[in-house]
């Protein structure tokens, strides 16, 4: 699975492919804004609160997927037409972007990457900017589903039970319960190991070289000789891990209700401290 392009490599396709503005944050409602004020040329932009993700639920997480219905109307909102290469990009490491990026290939797409290093690095490479909002022509593209794989909440709880590797790509102060910003109650998921998926970046945004994701990962558990799920808080930032484990060769299953719906269910079970 071809997951990164560097800024270079799409600056010289000659055949520009779908490009999704993926600009989100916990807690900062600005992504449009800050998409409208310059965005790669062409790029479309994605909401993630509302055309990623249905709306939350105690039951689901604060991010649920949206059906495969929905996904394909925003799909053709975006220009994509059959089987359109598509590029994913934000302002921060791709940490939303891959949201897009794993959606896209759940609902079935098989040319679907992530701009290494996002908007900053297509800025080092010397690409342009344009302002304003593209509204492009509607695509037609057609989502078959199961894509990618998928955990349910009941399947996550028995993965290391069941000599798997549960990864919390959550940071790992939330993971250890010393701090919960927004989800009921504090900790992790008991057996799950912390992974924080800001740590399969360089400090300038870059996702860190195969040979350093793979040694990462083997630390963690995740060798590619046992099952392997990712959860965060919501379903977001687990896709970015998701996409870092397809960097190496590893297929992992996302859990999509993720912190957020495990700890809304008092009869759950939270662990705290570094293990």
């Amino acid at each position: 699975m071809t997951v990164l392009v560097a800024a270079e490599a799409l600056l010289a396709e000659a055949d520009r492919p779908v490009l999704l503005d993926v600009r989100w944050a916990l807690g900062d409602p600005l992504g449009r804004e800050q998409y409208l004020a310059g965005h790669l040329p062409g790029a479309v932009f994605v909401d993630l609160e509302t055309e990623l993700a249905d709306p939350p639920s105690a039951v689901d997480g604060r991010h649920p997927l949206p059906s495969l219905q929905r996904l394909q109307e925003s799909a053709r909102r975006w220009g994509i037409r059959g089987a359109s290469p598509v590029v994913a990009y934000d302002a921060s490491g791709g940490t939303a972007a891959a949201r897009a990026w794993w959606l896209l290939r759940w609902g079935g797409l098989p040319d679907v990457r992530l701009l290494d290093g996002g908007l900053q690095a297509w800025r080092r490479a010397g690409g342009p900017l344009e302002t304003g909002d593209v509204v492009p022509e509607p695509g037609n593209v057609a989502l078959t589903g199961g894509g990618m794989p998928v955990l349910t909440i009941d399947e996550a709880a028995a993965l290391p039970a069941a000599g798997g590797v549960l990864l919390d790509a959550r940071a790992a102060e939330r993971y250890r319960g010393e701090v919960e910003p927004i989800d009921p109650r504090a900790g992790h998921v008991p057996g799950a190991v912390s992974g924080p998926t800001t740590e399969n970046l360089t400090s300038d945004g870059l996702f860190r070289p195969v040979g350093e994701l793979r040694e990462r990962f083997t630390q963690l558990g995740a060798d590619g000789r046992q099952p392997v799920g990712v959860y965060c808080g919501s379903g977001v930032t687990a896709a970015h891990e998701v996409a870092a484990l397809a960097a190496v060769g590893i297929e992992a299953a996302l859990w999509p209700g993720s912190w957020s719906q495990w700890s809304a269910d008092p009869d759950r079970p939270a662990a705290t401290g570094p293990g």
